[in-house]
């Protein structure tokens, strides 16, 4: 790279193109449906699984990343996906990239809040993405010195991989005039399935109205269909009634790789069972409660740690926090929090309940506030709740 001397076992980029021979190349014959590519799920709860997608499907989700309603990429933006290739290519954005001829820009090993701000400020990214674990960060740095960052290029940061907190959209928003919107999606679905951007209906509405909305993880792209389910009936939508949801669509997933013979996850009309327990308003707009696996079932009645967990990340003086079920003796479950405090920031676990409370049903609330440095994470990002549980398994035990 550059004009620097190569290293020993490398070969010059611009020699070896210069020592081809066109008349020597013969295009490939490729069909749409032939594999393009193979990215494996992250593993949170077992063994990662692989999947495969066609040339058609990544073809596809392109075209609906860049359409007005969704992600709206064009030729003069700049991309920066925080989100690694071997996460669902990363996130299909570098092929939609390359499909709309626009920049786009990688930020390497450094994913910390500074290192990613630079880099935005730098090369006058227009458009980045990744998991809300990256831009709290991100919101920190912008904390400490208000205005002295050129973001005027940036237009949108997507955020997606779990829910979004409606204080950090409005931080971002108030106080730094950055747009935050949400997109849902999964490694079985190329991995875009929705996006939420506020409708017109809502263009002058207030504030607050507009976020309750924008906190929701929006509608489906075109060609991608979605149902909630429970008790294997679909469920109204009536933006209360909760059920897992499935979809399907050209670019979802229809078995994983090298698995022979039916799979629970896959309905054999082409329904992809998700494992997210959602709601879905009559406008198709769907709303994520929480990951079935992460439900906390108290007495009998379900206890929702995305709630929990948005609602505590709103306090001043909480950075992150992680809700986990752990087994109860008379509750089966009951909700515990782990919670990350901010940087020369004090609260204690009665504050924290005390700040619940309003929110809240009394027996929501966590039985027990852990303190820690940070919180463990997958290797794309995600809170990595199955430590957690494992190490909170006892919290319980006594009471």
């Amino acid at each position: 790279m550059g004009s620097g001397q190569t290293a020993g076992g490398y070969i010059d980029y611009e020699s070896l193109l210069a020592s081809a021979d066109p008349r020597t190349f013969t295009e490939m014959t490729i069909d749409e449906n032939d594999a393009a590519a193979m990215c494996y799920t992250s593993g949170t709860t077992g063994r990662p699984k692989g999947v495969l997608y066609s040339h058609r499907a990544i073809v596809l989700h392109s075209f609906s990343q860049g359409l007005v309603d969704s992600l709206a990429i064009c030729e003069s933006d700049v991309v920066l996906p925080i989100v690694p290739m071997f996460h669902v290519n990363a996130w299909g954005l570098p092929f939609t990239g390359v499909m709309f001829g626009c920049g786009q820009v990688f930020p390497g090993p450094f994913l910390d809040g500074a290192s990613v701000l630079d880099l935005i400020v730098r090369e006058r990214v227009t458009l980045t993405a990744g998991v809300p674990t990256v831009w709290l960060s991100m919101l920190q740095e912008l904390d400490k010195q208000p205005g002295a960052h050129d973001l005027s290029a940036l237009r949108t940061i997507a955020i997606g991989g779990s829910a979004v907190p409606a204080s950090m959209m409005a931080a971002y928003q108030q106080r730094h005039h950055l747009r935050v919107i949400h997109a849902w999606g999964m490694t079985e679905l190329t991995p875009l399935g929705t996006v939420c951007n506020c409708p017109a209906s809502l263009e002058h509405a207030p504030f607050e109205e507009q976020l309750r909305y924008r906190a929701r993880q929006g509608k489906p792209l075109p060609f991608v269909e979605t149902r909630a389910v429970a008790d294997e009936k679909e469920v109204p939508w009536d933006g209360q009634t909760m059920g897992e949801l499935e979809v399907r669509g050209p670019w979802v997933a229809r078995q994983y790789y090298n698995v022979d013979g039916p799979d629970q996850r896959f309905s054999e009309d082409g329904w992809f069972r998700t494992g997210d327990v959602v709601m879905i308003h009559p406008d198709g707009c769907v709303e994520l409660t929480d990951r079935a696996k992460d439900l906390v079932k108290s007495g009998g009645e379900w206890i929702s740690s995305v709630a929990l967990e948005n609602a505590l990340m709103a306090h001043p003086s909480v950075a992150e926090a992680a809700v986990v079920a752990v087994p109860h003796p008379k509750w089966d479950e009951r909700p515990l929090a782990v919670v990350v405090l901010r940087k020369d920031a004090r609260a204690t676990a009665r504050e924290l309940r005390e700040f619940l409370a309003p929110q809240f049903a009394k027996w929501w609330l966590p039985d027990a506030i852990e303190f820690a440095d940070e919180i463990p994470r997958t290797s794309v990002g995600k809170f990595k709740k199955s430590l957690l549980r494992d190490q909170f398994k006892d919290a319980y035990q006594g009471a």
